[in-house]
């Protein structure tokens, strides 16, 4: 059995969120950790731990930041983390697999479902191997508990339901 673990510093964890229904605010968290236990060199038998501190979020904006991290949204207080436990893995093609898994956020737990591309292994300068991966997929915020909305003067929504996550991993072998 292998063991991969996050390298944070060539890794991004992103999310997308529509704001006034015509842009979209993007967010990143900057402390967080994942492994990844493999037999098969393709992955295809992967099993995934992933964990994101919350109280680490960016938007880049101070205030916006300090509202995600409130009661209206994420709580951090109560629920300093974000979790994702695999579990399953379907191999689409050499390159393209579906992962399953349970997303927790605020003690609240689904399935949710997402794309990745396997973008390649190699051993950098160091000897270590590494692995990329692209991960996309689609959550919606109320399935969590996140239900804090507003509406503009003119009856628009100021966030959308819909958030957009996006994920470039590097993951390195352990010895």
């Amino acid at each position: 059995m292998a063991t991969w673990k996050i390298d944070p510093a060539h890794s991004e964890i992103e999310f997308k969120v529509k704001h006034l229904m015509i842009t979209n605010v993007t967010g990143h968290f900057a402390g967080y950790d994942a492994t990844l236990n493999s037999d098969k060199d393709d992955f295809s038998d992967a099993k995934i731990s992933f964990e994101a501190d919350v109280n680490s979020i960016s938007t880049k904006n101070s205030q916006r930041d300090e509202h995600l991290k409130s009661p209206d949204f994420f709580d951090t207080s109560k629920y300093p983390t974000i979790s994702f436990q695999s579990t399953g893995v379907k191999k689409k093609d050499d390159e393209n697999f579906v992962l399953s898994g349970d997303l927790t956020i605020r003690d609240v737990t689904r399935p949710v479902d997402l794309d990745v591309e396997y973008t390649g292994t190699l051993v950098d300068p160091y000897g270590q191997t590494k692995a990329g991966f692209e991960l996309k997929g689609k959550i919606n915020r109320k399935d969590f508990g996140l239900t804090w909305s507003a509406t503009t003067e003119a009856g628009g929504l100021v966030l959308s339901d819909d958030v957009r996550l996006a994920l470039a991993v590097q993951m390195v072998k352990q010895a």
